[in-house]
């Protein structure tokens, strides 16, 4: 029996590969690494461009039409400040944005609050929970303008469901979208009722990432379902509160489908929003430099308000 020390000077020794076939390799693993590049580089290239034209580009000629007086018919012309001038001085633009903050302060009430609530019903169901899934997330998959429609009949001050609804218990009917001091809070119903089941699937999402062993020790110390819910769940979802808080407030701020299909700003104005005044003013009083205006101060005002939740709550993180 040979031993390894003379089985390894037996065995053949590879001969050294010659310098011109190392330079041959690394010429073919540098062209594969330029080709995997340059195919990269392209197709994000691709993706720059397009959202250059369908992004950038609309941000940049909006900024620079709301200092232009522009119909798309003449000329446009620079007017400077005129545009934000007339904005001012035009009695709508308080009441529109009056109407907006009202509106974003009942939907945070209601839609922020009611998808919450619902996900964490959904998370301590244990039979048919995927039916009540799907039965939660339904009005999302209508179109928003079907959904109003919908709920215009439902608001029927004559022959509506909620109006029949009450006449048959023995309940006076209410006017609905028909009175100033109700209309406001009948779209922000619409709109929470449309809207709530991606924000509730979120929510359910983030609160079944939270460990079991957390509420097994709650109800060890006695914790009943309220103690739990302030002191466990909400701590685990904190981060996904905070986001969807701020995503909430930038949507409902930018609300259009609900007043223009279902009042069209009124009655008395009562429902006209910063969005919808920038339609009249672009589509309907066909003055589309005093709109660019109009979303650019919107546009503004959600981008201070962003910059300052987002440096508020990382100060108190």
């Amino acid at each position: 029996m040979s031993s390894p020390r003379s089985a390894s000077v037996l065995a053949p020794v590879r001969p050294a590969e010659p310098p011109r076939v190392r330079q041959q390799a690394g010429h073919a693993w540098l062209r594969r690494k330029i080709g995997e590049n340059v195919t990269a580089y392209g197709l994000l290239s691709i993706a720059l461009v397009v959202f250059a034209v369908f992004s950038w580009y609309p941000v940049v000629r909006g900024v620079l039409l709301s200092f232009q007086q522009v119909d798309f018919v003449n000329p446009p012309t620079w007017v400077g400040l005129d545009n934000f001038v007339r904005l001012v001085h035009d009695p709508l633009f308080g009441v529109a944005w009056r109407n907006t903050l009202l509106f974003t302060g009942l939907a945070l009430v209601l839609g922020f609050a009611v998808p919450f609530v619902t996900a964490v019903l959904l998370n301590e169901m244990r039979h048919a929970r995927a039916y009540f899934r799907l039965l939660v997330y339904l009005p999302v998959m209508l179109p928003p303008v079907v959904t109003a429609l919908l709920w215009r009949w439902f608001y029927d001050p004559g022959t509506g469901l909620f109006n029949s609804a009450l006449h048959a218990v023995g309940l006076p009917g209410s006017h609905w979208i028909d009175s100033p001091d109700t209309a406001m809070l009948s779209l922000v119903l619409v709109s929470t009722w449309a809207n709530m089941g991606s924000t509730t699937l979120i929510y359910l999402a983030a609160l079944q990432t939270i460990p079991g062993e957390l509420y097994e020790a709650a109800e060890l110390d006695g914790a009943g379902i309220f103690r739990r819910l302030r002191h466990v769940t909400v701590p685990q979802t904190r981060f996904v509160l905070l986001v969807l808080l701020l995503l909430q407030i930038v949507a409902t701020m930018q609300v259009f489908t609900e007043p223009y299909v279902m009042t069209g700003g009124g009655p008395d104005d009562s429902t006209v929003t910063v969005l919808l005044l920038l339609y009249r003013y672009a589509f309907v009083y066909n003055d589309f430099g005093t709109a660019s205006a109009m979303s650019l101060l919107l546009f503004a005002a959600l981008a201070v308000f962003s910059a300052a939740y987002v440096r508020l709550t990382r100060k108190s993180d």
